[in-house]
């Protein structure tokens, strides 16, 4: 089972104020794929005061000095250390904490460290994120998942221009179909928030192989569509092939049902805010953002406007719903 991003922040959150082992013995990455993060899992945006990173940091020391943890919950905890110690500016014992976490998960540390840092550059220190990241380059140079880490951070920047060229290596560099599918994703991002649309839908379905299940291809399919409208390419036909009928039921799938026309945008809104899946995932922010492109595909630039701003006022800034929306907008 793949841990979510939620996960992770709950533990985070919990050191904050507790000393306490990680609650689960888990494996470390069998399937851990950040390009299948859907839009029932958003992205948290945790961030702390800076009066509190000290006191944190003495709470990770006690967490990682028990011997209870699994080797993923440490390599957890030593990732999120190595973060807080280079905002620190202790670059060493940063260093220190990314050559431990390859001793103690060796070849998976890096995809931990990938969805961890990006994750925290949320709270506002992006620089610290970033040298976090090339230390860790140091230790494994040209590494797939670390360039990918790299490419989010500087996407949530608006450097889409660097995040491009990051994910052109990491996609050559890649060596499992999970790397390239994540290195695709994340490029289809990059080129959607440069306006290069056509090579966007491109990326968005060429991370749709491998997938099994129709849940599996939901937010790459989604992401699909918003891409190929802005392309104006047939976008309806593609997603109501790849999705189908088993992923409309259960949360985000009424996003897909209401872009192939058979739900009212008003009756989409209302699930973002009652369904209860759709309100832990705070369903309110992808919603706004396809409707978005639903009014765009139908030329109301107006509806189009509002929905974006929607959609950026109640997105994160690590998430890719907040990118496009903010990057749509200076388009329009």
């Amino acid at each position: 089972m793949r841990p979510g991003i939620a996960w992770i922040f709950a533990a985070f959150a919990a050191f904050v104020t507790v000393a306490a082992p990680a609650v689960a013995q888990r494996n470390a990455v069998e399937s851990w794929d950040p390009s299948a993060r859907d839009f029932s899992r958003p992205p948290s945006e945790p961030g702390l005061p800076a009066d509190q990173r000290s006191a944190t940091l003495d709470n990770l020391d006690k967490i990682l000095a028990s011997p209870k943890l699994s080797a993923f919950d440490r390599s957890i905890y030593l990732s999120i250390r190595a973060y807080q110690l280079s905002r620190l500016g202790r670059q060493d014992d940063s260093r220190k904490d990314i050559a431990e976490m390859g001793k103690v998960l060796p070849g998976e540390w890096q995809r931990v460290l990938s969805r961890t840092v990006p994750e925290l550059a949320g709270g506002g220190d992006r620089a610290a994120a970033l040298r976090t990241l090339d230390s860790a380059l140091l230790q494994k140079p040209g590494d797939s998942w670390l360039m990918i880490a790299q490419a989010q951070v500087h996407m949530q920047l608006a450097d889409f221009g660097r995040a491009l060229v990051l994910l052109d290596e990491a996609l050559a560099g890649s060596s499992s179909a999970a790397d390239r599918r994540a290195a695709l994703f994340y490029r289809g991002h990059a080129h959607f928030n440069l306006g290069q649309y056509g090579p966007a839908a491109d990326d968005f379905d060429a991370t749709l192989a491998g997938r099994p299940t129709a849940a599996a291809r939901l937010a790459p399919a989604l992401w699909r569509y918003a891409a190929q409208v802005r392309a104006r390419r047939d976008a309806r036909a593609p997603l109501a092939r790849d999705v189908g009928e088993e992923a409309f039921a259960e949360w985000p799938g009424q996003i897909a049902r209401f872009l192939l026309g058979r739900l009212p945008a008003g009756e989409l809104e209302v699930i973002a805010e009652t369904d209860e899946a759709a309100k832990r995932a705070n369903g309110r922010c992808p919603s706004a953002f396809f409707i978005a492109v639903d009014a765009q595909r139908r030329g109301d630039k107006q509806r189009a406007r509002e929905q974006l701003q929607l959609a950026q006022a109640r997105c994160p800034t690590i998430s890719e719903v907040n990118w496009a929306a903010s990057s749509e907008l200076k388009r329009l």
